[in-house]
């Protein structure tokens, strides 16, 4: 591994010492009945020899919103937690809920783990190490020259940080919300120091693909909850390559899109076992078995497949 991705491997070092003999674990966000993180996490644990449960806390069940999440983290700590996962759209308010955030996470803004050492919560950020770690992995020798990231949430977020520390010469943030990607684009950069972090306004997605060597797509456009295309189809072409954060469902309509037109494509399956995987590390502090867990949700997405089609 390069040394851009050193912290990576030092999860395995923050982690270490925190070792239990069963965990309690779980996911904040919203409409998260359909995820697979359970399954996945617990289906790891067993395979190591962990007991582990993994909740799930979905605010729009609940009744709450974003802004509930530090509550919700307080009150998971005083409930014996061990850790928690956040997703959409807790994540940037999950930072202001937590005693410490990681460098990781103070560069981003936005925290999808804390773990609760010494009874403090700390935020940490996987989203990033998990995309990087999937980017390598699924576009081998993908050109980094300029990528355009559509999403300025913490996704978005993290895909640009990923995207710098992996050497990016350009990275321009694009999002509805352009006072959001003004000011992701100026966190990214000023964390990062060297590649040039930039933003352009959506009227000039089409414009801005044309001198791009990559697109990725990190807004939850897509997702099964809200159905669609971010990127006009028209604007993708050969030579561009596109990887989208979402995996439910794992073929998205832009990623359909983009193989039609003759692009190299990365769904957001592998981005979602390896930030699982670093979060795993975080919570227990025992290394998992990627290959295992990446085998894992092959299985659990084959036979979610297997039911849509009356299997």
């Amino acid at each position: 591994m390069s040394p851009r991705m050193a912290t990576v491997q030092q999860l395995d070092t923050a982690a270490a010492g925190t070792a239990r003999e069963s965990y309690l674990t779980g996911l904040i966000g919203a409409g998260i009945r359909p995820s697979l993180s359970p399954p996945l996490h617990e289906q790891e644990a067993a395979a190591l020899g962990l007991r582990y449960v993994y909740r799930l806390i979905d605010i729009d069940e609940a009744g709450l919103a974003a802004a509930d999440t530090p509550a919700l983290i307080r009150s998971a700590r005083l409930l014996g937690f061990d850790g928690l996962n956040v997703t959409h759209p807790c994540k940037q308010a999950a930072a202001e809920g937590v005693d410490e955030l990681s460098p990781e996470a103070t560069a981003l803004g936005a925290v999808n783990t804390v773990v609760f050492p010494g009874g403090r919560a700390v935020g940490h950020n996987t989203d990033w190490s998990g995309f990087a770690r999937s980017l390598r992995r699924g576009l081998p020798g993908a050109a980094f020259g300029h990528v355009v990231v559509v999403g300025a949430g913490g996704a978005g977020a993290a895909a640009c940080y990923a995207l710098a520390r992996l050497g990016a010469g350009q990275v321009t943030v694009i999002d509805v919300d352009e006072s959001r990607a003004a000011t992701t684009a100026a966190t990214i950069g000023q964390a990062c120091g060297g590649p040039r972090i930039g933003r352009a306004p959506l009227a000039r997605l089409a414009a801005t693909l044309e001198e791009a060597d990559g697109l990725v797509h990190a807004t939850p456009t897509g997702m099964a909850a809200h159905p669609g295309i971010a990127v006009p189809p028209g604007s993708l072409r050969p030579g561009l390559w596109v990887a989208d954060v979402v995996y439910r469902p794992l073929h998205t309509e832009l990623l359909r899109a983009a193989r039609e037109a003759g692009c190299r494509t990365l769904d957001g399956g592998a981005m979602a076992v390896f930030q699982a995987a670093d979060a795993f590390r975080l919570f227990t502090g025992y290394k998992p078995d990627t290959r295992r867990m990446l085998a894992h949700f092959d299985r659990l997405t084959a036979a979610e497949a297997g039911h849509a089609h009356g299997g």
